[in-house]
């Protein structure tokens, strides 16, 4: 299929051309004629998948034929509720860019930052608002935002905004809506809490489905050490000092794990910080302007807190703790390689995680490097035995510290760099 197959608007063809599509993805092939047809719609499918052009490109498409070139007062007619700063931000660049030749208007508002531009731009009047559930609350409790005659609301990150605690919140907006409006709520995962969420606020709503990337990067080296839980972050912090690594983005299962590894890190005097739900808005963005500016050597981050951190020329992602569900390995270690760029992707791998490790090597189907050699190995038992195969290629003497020896933890002739 084609975007000219979906009966869009010229305006929009247009935008979308200019970007480089002609095909759409799963996602938006099955959810673009369902939100053309006024349905409401339940989306379950990951980051990367295209999901933001799901929704805006036909939102945008059905706002443009009923606004037309109307210069009467624009009134929010569409409204994108997000968990975080970072989505709101990447959702409204999205809306940005496909709107682009039509005269529809568009305002991000998130807190943390001075209400002002944003109540000056609400007074003007705007087509499209996309939106963190605290500053819209706030902004409307102040008579700013009026949403008697909004079309459609989308629900985005849904499982991340019931991580994070914005259930009550959501439950107040939806109650500012009118009961004719449409509604699309999607979620990269669905559990029975998010599934209740979405009987309570949708009607008869079709339900789209996307399976997950499988695929891994080709130009992301990908590398596996078996490590004893207890030593992980002695691994962690031998890998970064020996190699010199910055600019290290790590994965960590919890909230109280992600902390824990800062302090470890920082006791060693490398530059860390965590980035996680229990983080205020504030603080993650502020923590990501300094990863970003390479302030911070290395970021720590949960999967659900990591979901808006999108950064060029990422060199290397750490799996501290391997994820229980496979395709979240492929999106963590997607996060580097980009733009046609190399990437490192190293994962730790504890007793207690190796079926998690099967799993994900089922799924991806790359012989993935074991590095053998390495000063905090499994005590006993071996990983080779206990899948079968052993990783490690044969004659394997290129420099770097997935393949140089590591009987000595402290050599000065490890401290070759990776790239």
């Amino acid at each position: 299929m084609l975007f000219e197959d979906l009966s869009l608007s010229k305006s929009i063809q247009k935008a979308v051309y200019e970007e480089g599509y002609t095909n759409p993805t799963p996602i938006q092939e099955q959810s673009i004629p369902l939100v053309l047809a006024g349905k409401d719609l339940i989306g379950c499918a990951q980051t990367g998948t295209g999901k933001t052009a799901a929704f805006a490109i036909p939102i945008i498409h059905q706002l443009h034929r009923i606004v037309g070139s109307s210069k009467k007062a624009k009134q929010i007619r569409a409204l994108v509720v997000t968990p975080t700063r970072e989505l709101a931000v990447q959702i409204g660049k999205s809306f940005e860019t496909y709107a682009k030749y039509t005269n529809l208007t568009q305002l991000t508002i998130f807190g943390g930052v001075s209400q002002n531009p944003q109540v000056d731009t609400l007074k003007n009047g705007v087509d499209i608002l996309i939106a963190t559930p605290g500053r819209l609350l706030d902004l409307h409790k102040q008579g700013f935002i009026d949403l008697d005659h909004l079309h459609t609301l989308v629900l985005d990150e849904a499982d991340q905004m019931l991580d994070m605690g914005f259930v009550n919140d959501v439950k107040k907006i939806v109650k500012l809506t009118p009961n004719n409006r449409q509604t699309l709520f999607f979620s990269a995962t669905m559990p029975i809490a998010i599934r209740e969420l979405a009987e309570m606020f949708l009607t008869n709503p079709e339900t789209v489905t996307v399976s997950p990337v499988s695929s891994t990067a080709e130009n992301v080296e990908q590398k596996v050490y078996f490590v004893e839980k207890s030593e992980k972050r002695n691994l962690l912090y031998h890998l970064i000092k020996n190699d010199n690594l910055s600019n290290v983005l790590v994965f960590s299962r919890t909230k109280h794990g992600a902390d824990n590894v800062v302090k470890a890190l920082r006791k060693n005097n490398i530059a860390a910080e965590a980035i996680h739900g229990d983080k205020s808005q504030n603080a993650r963005q502020r923590v990501l302007e300094a990863f970003k500016n390479k302030e911070v050597g290395v970021l720590v981050a949960t999967d659900i807190a990591a979901r808006g951190i999108d950064i060029d020329q990422l060199p290397f992602v750490i799996n501290f703790d391997l994820p229980n569900i496979p395709e979240t390995y492929v999106h963590r270690i997607g996060r580097t390689g980009r733009a046609g760029n190399g990437g490192i992707a190293i994962s730790f791998c504890s007793k207690d995680e190796h079926a998690y490790w099967k799993d994900i090597q089922k799924l991806i189907k790359v012989d993935v490097e074991t590095v053998k050699e390495h000063p905090y190995p499994w005590h006993s038992g071996s990983p080779e035995t206990a899948s079968g195969t052993s990783n490690q290629p044969k004659n394997s003497n290129r420099s770097g510290a997935a393949h140089k020896s590591r009987k000595s933890a402290t050599s000065k002739s490890n401290k070759k760099r990776w790239y």
